[in-house]
C-alpha cells in the first residue's frame, strides 16, 4: 500500500469533512502518496484509466455501504486493492473486515498487517449487495430513514404512513426457498459463501410491527422480533409486477422472474482483523 485514491461521501452517516480531512493527514503521516481524491456523490467515481494512469495500488472508502456499493461495483475489475473504512450509520461492511473501530486506527493497520481477501455478495441481474438485500412491500420503511437522514422530519410521518399501508398488504413471493412463508412482506437476503441466507420477514401486530419499523430504519432487520431465516443457494422473484427492493440500502425494482443468488468477488478487499 503506497499510492492512494481517496473516496468519501461527507454526506453519509458518520463521515464528514473533518473526519475525510483526517484521514488525509494520516495517509501523509504514514509516508504514503496521495495520488487522487473524489468525494462522491458530487465527484464522478474514478475509472480504472484514471487509476492506472496515477498508478494506485489501493483505493480507500470513507462512506457509507450504499456508496461503497457503487465504488465496489465500479472497481470490480480493478487488480488493486479496496480498504473499506466506516464512513456511514451502520458501517456493516466494515465491521466484517476490521476489530478497530477508528478510521486512521484501521488505516495503519491495513498498513502493517493488511491482507487481501475475497467477500461474498448478494447478486440479482446487474444489482449487486455487499452487506444485504430486502425485498418486497416493507422495503418501503427506507422512505422514513431517509427523511430522518436528511433531517426532514416535517415529511417523516408522511413516509412512515406510507410503509405501514404498504407493509398491511399482500407478502412477496419468493421461489427457491422452502418453507420461506407466502404472507412475509419482506425477505432480509445476505450472502454466506455460497449460499443465501434468507429472513423471512413476517409481523402481523402491532408490537411486531413497530419493531420492525425501527429495526430497519437503524439497519438491523436480523435483531427485530418476527425475524426467522433459512438457507437457499437461488431465488427467483415470483410475483406478477415488479417489487421495491434495497441494494446495501439503495431502492432498486427488480422485475418479476429476476433470480437472486450469491456471487464472489476477488481478492481485492484489505482485512485487518484475524482471519477466520
Amino acid at each position: 500500500m503506497q499510492r492512494i485514491w481517496f473516496i468519501t461521501n461527507p454526506k453519509s452517516g458518520s463521515s464528514s469533512t473533518a473526519q475525510a480531512e483526517e484521514i488525509v493527514a494520516g495517509i501523509a503521516d504514514r509516508g504514503l502518496t496521495l495520488a487522487g481524491r473524489t468525494d462522491f456523490p458530487g465527484d464522478a467515481l474514478p475509472t480504472l484509466d484514471a487509476l492506472e494512469a496515477a498508478k494506485v495500488d489501493t483505493v480507500v472508502l470513507l462512506a457509507g455501504d450504499g456508496t461503497i456499493n457503487a465504488a465496489v461495483r465500479a472497481l470490480a475489475d480493478w487488480d488493486g486493492a479496496i480498504l473499506v473504512l466506516p464512513g456511514g450509520t451502520m458501517n456493516m461492511l466494515a465491521k466484517s473486515l476490521h476489530t478497530e473501530t477508528d478510521p486512521v486506527a484501521i488505516l495503519a493497520a491495513a498498513q502493517e498487517r493488511g491482507r487481501r481477501i475475497a467477500l461474498p455478495f448478494v447478486a440479482a441481474g446487474e444489482h449487486r449487495a455487499m452487506v444485504g438485500l430486502i425485498v418486497g412491500p416493507a422495503a418501503n420503511w427506507y422512505h422514513a430513514r431517509e427523511r430522518i437522514r436528511e433531517g426532514k422530519l416535517a415529511d417523516l410521518w408522511p413516509a412512515v404512513r406510507l410503509a405501514w399501508r404498504r407493509t398491511f398488504g399482500k407478502g412477496i413471493r419468493l421461489a427457491g426457498a422452502p418453507g420461506f412463508a407466502r404472507e412475509a412482506q419482506a425477505a432480509y437476503v445476505r450472502a454466506h459463501e455460497n449460499m443465501l441466507a434468507v429472513a423471512a420477514i413476517n409481523a402481523r401486530d402491532f408490537r411486531s410491527l413497530a419493531d420492525l419499523g425501527w429495526n430497519l430504519i437503524t439497519g438491523d432487520w436480523v435483531a427485530a422480533h418476527a425475524v426467522t431465516e433459512i438457507q437457499t443457494n437461488r431465488l427467483t422473484i415470483a410475483e406478477r409486477r415488479p417489487v421495491l427492493a434495497l441494494f446495501d440500502g439503495e431502492p432498486v425494482t427488480l422485475d418479476p422472474a429476476t433470480t437472486v443468488m450469491a456471487g464472489r468477488t476477488g481478492e481485492q478487499f484489505v482485512a485487518t482483523g484475524p482471519a477466520t
